[in-house]
């Protein structure tokens, strides 16, 4: 195996910030939303590396998700109102993230994270949340696909959630805040293998 983990960025400011941190780590940018996280699967299972770890950005559903704070789900699965016809995934390596990742002065919480195709706001995020998801993000589970039977986990940092929209006057220290924890989460990755 050419490295540990291969790490999934969604979008081009993601990529840059995990990176800068991961010092050296594979970091491959995949594309946003369902389309383009499929076929970045398809490149991700020909990586020599032992595992598959998406990093970045998502929203927060519920009332006490803040900018910054850290998801680490232990399943991702599609919005069954969107007709994807993929089904849930176990998230295999999130005690291990979280054992790596709790003590560090970040927020961390585990749960699953629900994937959809459009940006989530307003009332979507009160459906999404029913569906018992605490988290939302545009790519996690088709990325899964790329693991090809190796680990899997998924690390996503809270850019906007319902108190803290991100289309609202006053979102860039938010935004400022969760692209600092998304650094110190890649540099505590970087040099992070699977166990076993």
């Amino acid at each position: 195996m050419s490295s540990a983990l291969v790490l999934a960025a969604p979008l081009r400011i993601e990529a840059a910030l995990v990176s800068s941190a991961a010092r050296g780590a594979p970091v491959r940018k995949t594309g946003m939303g369902p389309a383009k996280a499929r076929a970045a699967a398809r490149r991700l299972g020909s990586e020599g590396a032992a595992g598959v770890l998406v990093v970045g950005f998502c929203g927060g559903l519920d009332q006490q998700s803040v900018p910054g704070e850290v998801i680490i789900p232990d399943r991702v699965y599609p919005a069954g109102d969107e007709g994807h016809a993929e089904q849930a995934v176990e998230c295999d390596l999130a005690p291990e993230l979280v054992g790596r990742l709790a003590g560090r002065g970040m927020k961390l919480r585990t749960g699953p994270i629900v994937c959809v195709s459009k940006v989530a706001v307003g009332e979507r995020r009160v459906q999404l949340l029913a569906s018992g998801a605490i988290g939302v993000d545009m790519e996690s589970v088709w990325l899964a696909a790329g693991a090809a039977g190796r680990p899997f986990g998924v690390v996503r940092v809270v850019l906007d959630s319902p108190s803290h929209e991100l289309f609202r006057v006053g979102a860039i220290g938010g935004a400022l805040r969760a692209a600092r924890v998304l650094r110190r989460v890649a540099g505590a990755l970087h040099e992070w293998a699977p166990a076993g």
